[in-house]
């Protein structure tokens, strides 16, 4: 099959080569999926640079395939795989669970200690074939076209996390999306509008405002040109938002609380900024705020995002569509 290897660190068009590799088989309990569709995400850029986190898993060695959800068709079953058959249409929820422990019990699959993510354990869907477990699989309802399918996985099943599952965002209150020009921040805003918010997104440059507004968002802000926390604050009349999504990390925190209505929550899931804000905690407690954290969606957040799309209540938004050779 062919696949975009990463072979190095450094200029992703230097570390990723696409060449042709042994097309896996699927072994106990998996299934060899024909990839149709596969994000490309800033994790993907991050493998090329070998950046990880404090307490994550190291990288594989290479050579690696990145890519870390996939939408296709089942090519093969391996042994002991029921419910499934070659030909189906399905897309791939990206983590790897025990299944037994008191988180997975939970339905909290991304707290298990055995947590893992195909590109980042096992090789990814930047690739004509990938296996999986088959545990991983949903079916694609309908017609839905693949390149949306692949939507509930990555970004928009993290975006789903944060604003319906763990901030409970509720129709009208505001949501301020800082970096919503991103994956995870125009899944925000697409998915803010369907749960009845208000939204008030945060880019850098005058064509992403635009962008943001066409996508949905009430107001934009532009923070290269603006203190996006006294604007918000103007925006509210000075009351402050009710939920905060931030995915940018430490340049952003300290504004971002401080935009923050009383009792309003901020939901993090990145730091691409860096992960050492500088804060205050008294204008946390003093304010009833909370900092919640939502660093992915588990199975019933994939299951209804998925639904959501399938049913056109939820519009993807696909920036550019490129082939495996590009």
């Amino acid at each position: 099959m062919k696949a975009a290897v990463q072979v190095g660190y450094g200029d992703p068009s230097e570390a990723i080569v696409v060449k042709e590799v042994p097309t896996p088989e699927p072994g106990q309990g998996e299934v060899l999926i024909r990839v149709r569709a596969a994000t490309l995400s800033r994790k993907d850029l991050f493998a090329t640079q070998n950046l990880r986190g404090p307490g994550l898993r190291p990288r594989p060695p290479l050579p690696h395939v990145n890519g870390a959800d996939a939408a296709g068709e089942i090519a093969a079953v391996g042994p002991g795989v029921k419910g499934w058959a070659v030909g189906e249409r399905v897309v791939t929820y990206a983590g790897f669970y025990c299944g037994e422990c008191e988180y997975c019990l939970r339905g909290e699959h991304t707290a298990c200690p055995q947590y893992g993510a195909m590109g980042e354990q096992t090789w990814g869907s930047h690739a004509e074939y990938v296996v999986v477990p088959a545990y991983t699989l949903e079916r694609i309802p309908g017609d839905l076209p693949y390149e949306r399918a692949v939507f509930a996985g990555g970004s928009w099943v993290t975006a789903w996390r944060m604003l319906v599952t763990v901030a409970q965002a509720q129709p009208g209150e505001t949501v301020l999306i800082v970096g919503a020009s991103g994956g995870v921040g125009t899944g925000g805003i697409r998915i803010a509008k369907m749960a009845g918010c208000r939204v008030i997104a945060v880019v850098g440059g005058a064509w992403k405002v635009q962008r943001a507004l066409e996508l949905g968002a009430d107001a934009a802000i532009d923070y290269q040109v603006e203190d996006f926390q006294q604007r918000a604050m103007e925006l509210t009349g000075g009351r402050g938002v009710d939920i905060v999504m931030d995915s940018v990390g430490a340049a952003t925190w300290r504004q971002s609380i401080n935009s923050l209505a009383s009792f309003g929550r901020m939901v993090i899931c990145g730091a691409t900024s860096g992960d050492t804000p500088n804060i205050s905690i008294r204008e946390i407690y003093q304010r009833h705020r909370r900092i919640l954290g939502a660093p992915k969606g588990n199975r019933t957040d994939f299951r209804n995002l998925l639904r959501a799309l399938g049913s056109g209540d939820l519009e993807p938004v696909i920036h550019a569509q490129f082939s495996l050779d590009d």
